[in-house]
């Protein structure tokens, strides 16, 4: 699983890096995003929705947010 850790980013560049993440990624694989931009939480799930990529989970503790996402 490969790891993309975003924090200290505001939006919308959670949602930019990780775009360009899972395009290096292969069909199946997971990504897991780690972000403290609070805007993410929302905005994850959604720009899974639009990409047809899955959010397997979604976490948060102190502040930082954890999604593991599948490419689809």
């Amino acid at each position: 699983m490969e790891t993309l850790d975003a924090r200290g980013l505001q939006c919308p560049m959670p949602i930019v890096e990780l775009a360009k993440k899972m395009k290096e990624l292969k069909e199946g694989e997971v990504l897991e995003l780690i972000a403290d931009d609070m805007g993410a939480k929302e905005d994850v799930p959604a720009w899974c929705k639009r990409t047809g990529n899955e959010l397997i989970e979604m976490s948060e503790e102190g502040g930082v947010l954890r999604f593991k996402i599948r490419k689809k």
